[in-house]
């Protein structure tokens, strides 16, 4: 068989491949059981390979790659289009084969292991925050519901309910108070597996250069920048740092018609996650340089001054992307000056 292009539609158990020839005739079409995958792409000449960028694609990519063939994930939103009528595995293997093939699609980098395990960190710690928070305002809402009061707050909740536990004249039933004695303990545990992850990411985050490099960013911790490292992989492969600021979903969606353009609010593609930290990080930069008076005739300050917080914050994210991709792009390292010139 000569084979040119292969579309491979993942799955958990049953794959189904289409293959064509370098004129577009079809040569292969087949459904393969998980352990019958490999054993078809090692007969198979080195060839092009496309896959949608979904779970387990980047094992797959790796295995594939091992095995001498090119291959490239897409985001599902972009195979979609050529799919033809009702929706299959066959189809959809179809589709991904004809999309992998255009000169204009967009593909996503394949991650190797050690990205995907600093980001399985990064998934698991941020389980644990929200199962944290989940459980203090349950703990509030059950207090409420007796007369005791906590206000929000992570820290009220460690520092009030030891108190309110080991008080005995506010009323608790010996048995709610053993109720939250139990929850507290779970509460604390949880802030204990946050604190055990974020060591591990920050010993990461030590050893590596790129992720060093681009904590000098103001509003860029060992947080984001490890978990950016880990997801942008090579920089190189946006063509500038605009491309990347459009990828994280911090440049703003377009609704234009007839030569009027009409631009809304930020786009929101792409990775909530990192797109979250940079703009906390912003948000914590716009709020210490409204207290220093060195500061105050500073681009961001007078964005500050005629816009919304959010919307200074939000463009600092935008701003600190860029200079992201210019120092993993060209391995520099930061100067505030430089920034400040090209501002």
């Amino acid at each position: 068989m000569n084979i040119t292009t292969v579309g491979v539609d993942l799955a958990k158990t049953v794959f189904q491949v289409h293959g064509v020839d370098e004129r577009g005739q079809v040569v292969l079409r087949k459904a393969l059981k998980r352990a019958e995958l490999i054993k078809l792409f090692s007969t198979l000449p080195a060839c092009l390979v496309g896959m949608e960028a979904c779970g387990g694609a980047h094992y797959w990519a790796r295995r594939l790659i091992e095995l001498g063939h090119t291959v490239k994930l897409m985001a599902p939103q972009f195979v979609k289009p050529y799919v033809k009528t009702n929706k299959n595995d066959a189809r959809d293997a179809e589709g991904i084969c004809e999309a992998v093939s255009r000169p204009n699609m967009r593909f996503v980098p394949v991650k190797d292991i050690e990205q995907q395990t600093v980001l399985a960190l990064h998934r698991a710690r941020q389980g644990f925050v929200v199962e944290r928070t989940a459980q203090a305002n349950q703990l509030r809402g059950l207090l409420y519901e007796l007369g005791i009061v906590i206000p929000k707050g992570i820290r009220y909740v460690e520092k009030q309910l030891p108190q309110i536990l080991e008080d005995a004249e506010n009323g608790l039933p010996e048995i709610s108070r053993s109720l939250f004695a139990r929850l507290f303990g779970h509460f604390q545990q949880l802030g204990q597996q946050v604190k055990e992850l974020e060591s591990q990411l920050k010993a990461w985050h030590r050893q590596s250069v790129a992720s060093s490099r681009i904590e000098a960013i103001p509003g860029v911790g060992a947080l984001t920048a490890s978990a950016l490292v880990a997801s942008i992989g090579d920089a190189k492969t946006f063509r500038s740092g605009r491309q990347l600021a459009a990828w994280l979903g911090l440049v703003p969606r377009q609704d234009s018609s007839g030569g009027k353009e009409r631009l809304l609010g930020i786009s929101k593609r792409g990775d909530t996650y990192l797109r979250t930290l940079l703009i906390h990080g912003a948000r914590s930069v716009l709020f210490h340089r409204m207290r220093q008076v060195e500061h105050q005739d500073g681009w961001l300050m007078r964005l500050r001054a005629r816009r919304n917080p959010n919307v200074a914050a939000v463009a600092l994210a935008n701003k600190n992307a860029r200079v992201v991709w210019a120092l993993l792009a060209h391995q520099r390292e930061y100067s505030a000056a430089a920034v400040v010139a090209a501002s």
